[in-house]
Formats: structure tokens, sequence, C-alpha cells
């Protein structure tokens, strides 16, 4: 099939997207492994969109951050010269730091009140934001609880973490969080923190346990806390300008794909959450409970620090689905 590019707009719009007689080829990526969730679920994400719009509709899925890593893609979105993405939701915050909520911690005790707080009112909240940024979020995927995983050994109160030297997420939330609790947290980027685990550069890290697993974490950790101290989504995201481009029909067949793939990424962390630890244990990891109640009293001063940043709508909007509402 010949293809040819669209003539690039303002500040190198519609890169990686084109199109031919019968085809809009549209390039998605990701920065997590092809064994992971994200990508199992983006390819058939991608499958049912071809096939639901007669081939008119093309992702192709790029995962192991072949597209660049989450602020790469946010930046090229918002511009139009990455045209979707999959993203952990809290790599929206340097362009808006409201997108910050998302990181809050203890924020959800179980995923259920989360589900229902993105696929409600806290999102569509969100996904105005979003908007305004030229980037249109389809569904509401997700990260999971993440968990701490480390060389020293098992972490069972915030004591444990004094000066354990963390890598964390580039976003001052987290940052801030595992100050409060008392560890030293620094941030790196996602591709290279499997060699600064290796190399002894950090002490520590913290993912989900599906992200620990499928990254091989276990080569270079000893234990995992089940901290649970972030439930996080993830953003199934197209750039507006790309989402524009595709006639009613097919935008209502891919909004309800999208939704579709939300449930079945979903189905599939809870269902790697379940066996995870048994298989992390098997490659030689120690794995330990941990009550979270002293950890979440560590963490209220942030919770108050973030109120005015957040504005009491959004604030409000999570208390309200925190507590089951």
């Amino acid at each position: 099939m010949t293809s040819r590019m669209l003539p690039l707009l303002a500040l190198g719009a519609f890169a990686g997207l084109s199109t031919s007689a019968q085809a809009l080829d549209i390039k998605l990526g990701h920065v997590l492994a092809p064994t992971h969730s994200w990508h199992i679920a983006a390819e058939g994400f991608a499958d049912e969109v071809r096939e639901a719009t007669e081939g008119r509709v093309n992702f192709q899925v790029f995962p192991s951050g072949q597209l660049g890593n989450e602020k790469t893609m946010v930046e090229g979105m918002q511009i139009g010269s990455v045209p979707a993405g999959v993203i952990g939701c809290g790599s929206f915050q340097p362009l808006d730091a409201r997108f910050g909520i998302v990181e809050l911690p203890y924020s959800w005790a179980d995923r259920e009140d989360a589900y229902a707080a993105y696929d409600g009112e806290l999102g569509e909240a969100l996904e105005a934001i979003a908007s305004d940024y030229n980037m249109k979020i389809l569904s509401w995927w997700e990260n999971g609880f993440r968990h701490v995983t480390n060389n020293q050994g098992p972490v069972e109160t915030p004591e444990d973490l004094a000066g354990l030297k963390i890598r964390v997420t580039p976003d001052k939330m987290r940052l801030d969080t595992f100050t409060a609790l008392g560890a030293s947290p620094a941030p790196l980027s996602f591709g290279e923190l499997y060699s600064a685990l290796q190399q002894g550069v950090f002490d520590a890290q913290e993912n989900p346990l599906s992200i620990i697993h499928s990254s091989s974490f276990f080569e270079v950790q000893d234990y995992v806390s089940l901290t649970g101290h972030v439930w996080a989504p993830a953003c199934l995201t197209v750039a507006n300008n790309v989402w524009q481009r595709l006639s009613e029909d097919d935008q209502v067949a891919v909004q309800q794909l999208a939704d579709n793939w939300r449930d079945e990424q979903r189905r599939m962390t809870q269902e790697d959450d379940s066996r995870l630890v048994a298989e992390l244990e098997a490659e030689g990891m120690s794995v330990n409970e941990v009550d979270t109640a002293p950890f979440n009293a560590a963490v209220q001063g942030v919770w108050a620090d973030y109120e005015d940043v957040f504005g009491s709508d959004l604030m409000a909007l999570v208390k309200r689905y925190r507590e089951g509402q």
C-alpha cells in the first residue's frame, strides 16, 4: 500500500501519521515491555479498530519507549508530532499541575472506587483539562497499585525507608511523598532504571507488580514490600488533531473499543496482581505484607500541601469517590 505524508502543520504536527486511500495510520507508543498488559491490550484495541473501521483507522503500536519516554510523548501529543499513546497519567503534570491529583498517596483503598472516579466525574474533569492541551483521553486504563522494591531489607514501617535512595517518577508529587516517608528519592527516566539498579546507583524503586515482573527487576532487587502507596491510572490518549480526522462513525467505533479494552486491561491487571506475588517469590524475591496505616499517616501533609494546587473542586471529587459516594 503506497502512503504519502500529510503536509506538516506548525511545530511538526502529524509526524508519524500517514494516510492512503484506504487507511489512516496512527502510531501509538508506550514505554513498557511487549509482555505488559498495556501492550497486549493496545494490540487488541488496534486489531479490533482496524476490523471495525474496515481498515480506515490503523493504530500501529510501538512498545518499550520506541517513540520516546513519556515526557517526550506527552509533549509530542500536545503539538501533534506524536499521534497517540498509553501514558501513565502522572506524566501529564509538566503540562498542568492539576494532573498530579492522580498521584495523591493512599487515595484509594480499593481499585473499584478508583474505577468509579475515573470513569465518572473525576475522569471527565481531567479529560477537559487534557483537551486544553490538544489531547483527547479516550479511556482510563490501569497502572495499578505501586509497591517498593529494594536491596536492603523488607520495608515494614516508614522508618525502614530512612535514607533509602529510591528512584521515583520525575514528578514533584512522588518526590514529596517519599520525602515525607523519610526516604531519599530522586527522579530517573524509566528506560534507565534497570541499569541504575544493577549498578547500585539506586537502592530501591517503586512500581506495580506487573512492571516489576515484566521489567525483570527481580534480577536486580531482592525485596518487594506491598506498600500500595499509590493507585494510578493510565490514559489511552490521542492528539486532538488526529481524532478530528476520523469520521463521526469511526470515532464512535474507536471510543467503544477504547472502553472495551479499558475493561480488559483492568481485568488483566487484577489477574496479574493475584498471581505475580508467587511468581516473584519463585524468581527469588522476598515479598512482605505492609500495615499501611502509619504510611498513610505520614503523607497527610502532602495532601494538605497540594490542596491549593489541585483546587477545591478536584479535591472534593477525590474525597467523594474515596468515600464510595
